[in-house]
C-alpha cells in the first residue's frame, strides 16, 4: 500500500470548493463546551503518517472537516480524502487494501464484505451522522413546492421514464424533464432506489449522473425544467441557488431540514451516514486516534450541523459507537 499525503485537501481549499457557509443553525439545539478541535489547544507532534480515506461524496465534507481539524492538532499527520462514491470506494480502494477508511451513505453490502474478507480486511462500521436526502428544482419552477413519494418514483422509474412534467402530474407544465443525480457508484443512488423505487425497482438511466454533488447543483440551477436529488449538506450550502422540495409520504408535506431528520418526520429520506475503518489499520496510532477524534466530535453542533449540515449523533449513539471502536482497537492490537 502506497501512502502519499500530496493530494490532501487544505481546510481553506475545502471551504472554497464546497462553498461552505457555516451559517446553518438548529433551533433549540446547543453544544456546550465544544471547542471545535477535539479539546486540544496546541499542536501535538507525537503522531505522524498518512490517513487514507475513500468513499461517499455525501460524507466527504464531514470527513474533510474532521481530518483538517485533526491535522491542525497533529502536524505530522497527512490526511488524504477522496470522494469516490460509496460503492466505488469499497470496490476499488478500501476492500482492495488501499485505504484505511471508507465513507458510506448506506451500510456495507454482503458482496463488499466478501471482497474485503478475501483480502483479509475486516471493516468496522462507525455511524457518524444523519442526513436528509434532498430533492431540488430550479428557483423559477413556481409550479412545484412539494412532491409525493409516488411522483418521485414515477419520475425516476426505469420502467415509466416520463419525458415531461405533465406526464407525472396533469397540473404541472408540458415541459421536458431534465434530471440530475448521483451515479450508480454512489450510496445516495442505492439509498434512493431502496427508499423510493422499492425492492426490485429500477432507476432510469437517461439522466445526467455524477459523483460530484456540485454538478447536480449547477445542472438544476441552469435549467428551469430540472430536478435532482443529493445530500442535504450540499443543498444547505447552496440554498440560494436551487429550491428544495417538501416530500409527502402520505402524511402531509415535510420539508428537509436537520430538525425534521432528527425527529424522524422526514421519511423516508432521512438516513444514517457511516465511515468504515479497516480493523488492521487501527494498530497504527494516527489511524486509531483519528477514529477516536471523529467520534468524539460526532456530537458537535459546530462541526456536524453548523459547518457541514448534518444531524450530529446523540450522546447515547456516540457512546455506542465509541464502545464499538474501542473494542475493535483492542482486538486489532491483541
Amino acid at each position: 500500500m502506497t501512502r502519499d499525503g500530496s493530494s490532501s485537501v487544505t481546510r481553506r481549499q475545502f471551504l472554497v470548493s464546497s462553498g461552505l457557509t457555516g451559517a446553518l443553525a438548529l433551533a433549540g439545539c446547543t453544544q456546550e463546551g465544544d471547542s471545535g478541535n477535539g479539546g486540544t489547544d496546541s499542536t501535538d507532534d507525537s503522531l505522524s503518517g498518512a490517513i487514507d480515506i475513500s468513499g461517499s461524496s455525501t460524507v466527504f465534507p464531514l470527513a474533510t472537516a474532521m481530518t483538517q481539524r485533526f491535522a491542525e492538532d497533529h502536524s505530522g499527520v497527512r490526511p488524504n480524502v477522496s470522494p469516490t462514491g460509496t460503492g466505488g470506494g469499497f470496490a476499488n480502494s478500501f476492500c482492495a487494501g488501499d485505504t484505511d477508511f471508507n465513507n458510506a451513505s448506506r451500510p456495507i453490502r454482503e458482496p463488499e464484505r466478501e471482497q474485503c474478507s478475501g483480502n483479509d480486511i475486516e471493516p468496522v462500521e462507525l455511524r457518524v451522522a444523519t442526513d436528509a436526502l434532498t430533492v431540488v428544482v430550479n428557483n423559477d419552477a413556481d409550479w412545484i413546492d412539494c412532491i409525493t413519494t409516488e411522483e418521485l418514483a414515477q419520475i425516476w422509474s426505469g420502467e415509466d421514464s416520463p419525458s415531461t412534467w405533465q406526464e407525472v402530474n396533469s397540473e404541472w407544465p408540458d415541459r421536458e424533464l431534465e434530471l440530475y443525480g448521483p451515479s450508480d457508484a454512489s450510496g445516495t443512488y442505492d439509498y434512493f432506489i431502496e427508499s423510493i423505487l422499492g425492492e426490485g425497482g429500477s432507476h432510469r438511466q437517461d439522466y445526467s449522473p455524477t459523483e460530484q454533488d456540485r454538478t447536480i447543483i449547477q445542472g438544476v440551477e441552469g435549467s428551469e425544467n430540472a430536478l435532482g436529488y443529493l445530500g442535504f449538506a450540499y443543498y444547505s450550502q447552496n440554498s440560494d441557488r436551487v429550491k428544495a422540495l417538501g416530500v409527502d409520504d402520505g402524511d402531509g408535506c415535510v420539508e428537509p431540514s436537520l430538525e425534521t431528520a432528527r425527529s424522524g418526520e422526514y421519511t423516508p429520506l432521512a438516513r444514517p451516514l457511516f465511515t468504515y475503518a479497516k480493523k488492521s489499520a487501527l494498530t497504527e496510532d494516527q489511524i486509531a486516534e483519528f477514529a477516536r477524534f471523529w467520534l468524539e466530535n460526532s456530537t458537535s453542533q459546530e462541526i456536524v450541523a453548523n459547518e457541514v449540515g448534518y444531524v450530529p449523533l446523540s450522546d447515547s449513539d456516540q457512546s455506542e459507537q465509541m464502545d464499538a471502536l474501542e473494542t475493535a482497537i483492542d482486538e486489532a492490537r491483541s
